[in-house]
């Protein structure tokens, strides 16, 4: 059996082996002949102190010990096998066709938006001419919105199922084995959209069908068992089993359900703005002034400060990386950020969001599954009015947001369609303003020259969750009312991210092939 040791070492020291190997003899009594076979388990960078660090953990197995072998994902012929229909081609529609496959069942996935590169058509269109295709942008088609919105592979949902799987299956269809070290894993933009086109041509190859620019537009059900769904208010296609992997900004499909009887309900979510620095600002305050170590990488910060019973806290930090534009309607502005690979662009952004309930609302009632949806619609909507009804999106230097001063000018941004100078106090709700405002102050005094006017609010941050759930039973994860309908991921309330979506996929997947067993 392995033995795992926890060392410290200096960045610069990081590809040392020698070093390595020496910090750990000095933990456990071992020499280098005894050593048949070592590797970094796990690495993490420590700046908590003035000399930042990076934190590995060490696998080690002694001569005489059996090696682990990991299974790579192999493609089988599931051709003439009994079908899955699966809607959504995101993270989460992706693993759940390729643990159909691996349990014997052929996936059938209907994907509204278009393929991988399709897509960058629409995103050209999107970014330089503000024209928003309503079925084809950063939420919609293949790769789900994570594609072209980063590809952090972080998650913290250790008990929902099998990450190192989840990661193991990413290696497998193409990307770096460092994703399966690295603490926060993060595969970028520029290399996402092949690995996700490799996913898709193994489910293929499999005898798995792909079906880009098919739109679920109704759905049947019999006695509270899931009958049939159309494809582009024209097909129908018999089904006992569907999993619903839409994405959090599928609005249509709460409307869809909603109105067949399918019960949804609204849900806490969180909103708030994108905020851009200098990453050279960031790097100076998270390395104590060692920003131009070559052996560290940008760096990132994670804040939260409660604020009137609140939370508020950054949300997919982005090293490096760009504000980008994820409407998914003609009359809202949206933002996301993303970084490349290399996480080398000069800018750092961040959400900075405020937790709300449905019961935090104006006006909530307990009735209305859309109270929450309702809100975001709102934001989006009038933040789009205020930049001019273009892509552009509302935007102020932070200092001047929370001394109440219109910003006359900015420094350069990563958002491409550009930015329109309001006081976004009279844009944003006050509950949201209010807690914002305090929260900048506070993560001020926690990383000292975070509170800059240098640092600019883009309006708004608003997708980082769905505010709607479609409830489903704990254990068999069908709907609590209609069998055979698995809500899945992001879109149903119960995913928070790429690998926490993967992850649900090959849950609700395996209740399917376990009914059928």
């Amino acid at each position: 059996m392995s033995k795992l040791v926890q060392i410290s070492v200096l960045p610069h020291h990081l590809e040392d082996e020698d070093h390595i190997l020496n910090k750990v003899f000095e933990k456990i009594e071992l020499r280098n002949d005894d050593v048949q076979k070592w590797n970094i388990r796990k690495r993490s960078i420590d700046a908590r102190q003035k000399k930042v660090t990076y934190n590995l953990q060490i696998e080690i197995w002694l001569h005489g010990e059996d090696l682990p072998k990991r299974e790579v994902y192999t493609i089988q012929d599931v051709s003439q096998a009994n079908e899955v229909v699966i809607i959504g081609a995101g993270p989460a529609g992706l693993y759940a066709a390729l643990r159909a496959i691996e349990g014997g069942m052929k996936p059938v996935i209907y994907e509204r938006g278009k393929d991988v590169r399709s897509r960058r058509r629409d995103l050209a269109a999107l970014n330089k001419d503000h024209i928003v295709n309503p079925e084809s942008n950063y939420c919609y088609g293949e790769g789900g919105a994570g594609t072209y919105s980063d590809g952090k592979l972080y998650t913290r949902s250790k008990k929902r199922g099998n990450v190192l799987k989840a990661l193991e299956w990413f290696v497998d269809f193409g990307a770096t084995p460092d994703i399966l070290v690295d603490a926060h894993p993060h595969i970028g933009t520029n290399k996402l959209p092949q690995i996700i086109t490799s996913m898709r041509e193994g489910i293929e190859k499999a005898g798995g069908k792909v079906f880009f620019e098919s739109k679920m537009t109704d759905i049947r059900h019999d006695q509270q068992q899931i009958a049939a769904i159309q494809i582009n208010d024209k097909e129908w296609i018999a089904c006992d089993n569907v999993i619903l992997a839409t994405g959090h900004s599928a609005r249509d499909i709460f409307y869809l359900l909603h109105k067949r009887g399918i019960k949804v309900q609204a849900k806490p979510f969180a909103i708030g703005v994108r905020v851009e620095h200098q990453q050279e600002l960031i790097d100076q305050i998270q390395y104590h002034g060692d920003d131009q170590n070559p052996y560290l990488p940008p760096a990132s910060y994670s804040l939260v400060e409660q604020v009137d019973g609140m939370g508020v806290y950054s949300f997919c930090m982005c090293p490096g990386g760009i504000i980008a534009p994820c409407a998914t309607g003609t009359d809202e502005v949206v933002t996301n950020g993303w970084s490349p690979s290399k996480r080398n662009n000069p800018y750092a952004n961040s959400g900075i969001v405020v937790s709300v309930s449905p019961e935090d609302l104006p006006n909530y009632d307990p009735n209305d599954p859309f109270v929450s949806l309702n809100f975001q619609k709102k934001v989006e909507h009038d933040c789009w009015v205020a930049a001019g009804r273009t892509q552009k999106v509302p935007a102020q230097r932070m200092i001047d947001f929370v001394e109440g001063n219109l910003s006359s000018d900015f420094p350069k941004t990563s958002y491409f369609p550009g930015l329109t100078s309001v006081d976004l106090d009279k844009v944003l709700p006050e509950m949201l303003s209010r807690r914002l405002k305090a929260a900048f102050v506070a993560f001020g005094n926690k990383m000292k020259g975070y509170y800059t006017n240098e640092a600019v609010l883009h309006a708004p941050e608003s997708r980082t969750s769905s505010p709607v759930c479609i409830p489903r039973d704990p254990l068999l994860l069908q709907h609590v009312e209609i069998k055979g309908l698995y809500p899945c991921a992001e879109g149903a309330g119960y995913a928070g991210g790429i690998i926490s979506a993967a992850i649900d996929g090959i849950n609700c997947m395996d209740r399917i092939l376990e009914s059928r067993s």
